[in-house]
């Protein structure tokens, strides 16, 4: 799907990687580093899901998820194992199927954090209705829609390689007459469905969701000034997340549409620059997939401490010690406004959780 050998670049530009060996080594480098730091994600975020019931924390877990299909499907399969390593393409079905389960998984790691805007939104301006609309039940369906929805829309990509060809950057031929008019037009809504529902839309909920959230967290801020009130740091990563990817996917979509409207150069030169600005615009997409965990280990102490816990307890190979809070299947509110310094005095956002997950109001 991202790879430029075969999806993003014209027939005419010249053989090997203007960058050299820098494409293998970074990603042999990040997925090396990727995979096991989402995989360290999921087991510190399973601890969290199993003993405390926050949404958030289940829309992280299962973002960490996604993130680990995309470098496995993508950064293994697609670029180290058939660029490098084969150096040939997979056979036609089997190329087809992995490209619509690629496409699935960057969509699914790109939706999935739809949702935790969502819920931080709620979260924010509407605290004291937040459990009775977010709450672990309806987490889990919320986030199975989004992969089984993430799957069926990656279904028309299994033409994706045929009608990039046919772009009129792809290089590739097209056919005359009322045939290849009709084809280029469904290229381009291709194409442009692709760049809408990767990048477009979901930067378009992640800026109007944050800015109001950023509104409100600045206009009641003195109103809400609780003994050991902080604005979340579930929000702050929320941020960081939204933002790190809006810079990290805007240079691949700008080489997208550049693909769409520009024919190939006609001389080496320039064709091997857009090669170097395709090949570094996807490496620099996929980095996306691997920095959640360093975000979470800088924004958040507890997930420091945590990941500090569980790799002292994997290189001694001893059994991990339960957290202070293991038995207690209970949270006090997932609301900025309300830390647990102050939690004594306000019992009626204090929630219990039956055996489907659902709220059951603790009063006092």
């Amino acid at each position: 799907m991202l790879c430029s050998h075969s999806h993003a670049q014209p027939a005419d530009t010249p053989q090997g990687c203007p960058l050299g060996p820098l494409p293998v080594i970074y990603y042999s480098a990040l997925l090396c580093l990727g995979l096991p730091a989402n995989i360290l994600t999921v087991i510190i975020l399973s601890q969290l899901v199993l003993h405390r019931q926050k949404s958030s924390y289940n829309y992280l877990l299962a973002l960490a998820a996604a993130d680990i299909l995309v470098l496995l499907l993508i950064v293994f399969v697609d670029f180290i194992l058939e660029d490098f390593i084969m150096g040939v393409p997979l056979p036609p079905s089997i190329n087809k199927a992995v490209q619509v389960l690629e496409f699935s998984s960057i969509h699914t790691s790109i939706w999935i954090t739809v949702p935790l805007t969502v819920d931080r939104y709620i979260a924010v301006c509407h605290p004291l209705r937040y459990h009775t609309v977010s709450y672990p039940a309806r987490t889990r369906r919320v986030i199975m829609a989004v992969y089984v929805g993430c799957l069926v829309s990656a279904a028309p990509y299994y033409w994706w390689p045929e009608l990039w060809h046919g772009l009129p950057g792809g290089g590739g031929a097209t056919g005359g007459g009322g045939g290849g008019s009709s084809s280029s037009a469904a290229q381009h809504v291709l194409v442009w469905v692709h760049c809408t529902t990767v990048y477009i839309l979901p930067c378009s909920v992640f800026f109007s969701l944050n800015a109001v959230i950023v509104r409100k967290l600045r206009r009641r801020r003195s109103c809400f000034r609780l003994r050991g009130y902080s604005t979340g740091k579930t929000t702050a990563i929320l941020f960081a997340i939204t933002s790190v990817f809006a810079v990290l996917w805007a240079p691949r979509t700008i080489v997208i549409l550049y693909h769409l409207y520009t024919p190939p150069p006609a001389s080496p030169g320039p064709a091997r620059l857009l090669h170097l600005l395709t090949d570094v615009a996807n490496m620099l997409a996929l980095l996306n997939t691997g920095v959640n965990f360093f975000l979470y280990c800088f924004i958040s102490k507890r997930f420091r401490s945590m990941a500090a816990t569980v790799l002292r307890t994997l290189f001694r190979c001893r059994k991990q010690p339960p957290p202070f809070y293991a038995g207690h299947n209970f949270s006090i509110t997932s609301s900025p406004w309300i830390s647990p310094a102050n939690s004594h005095c306000i019992k009626m956002l204090v929630y219990q959780y039956d055996k489907n997950g659902k709220p059951v109001c603790i009063s006092s």
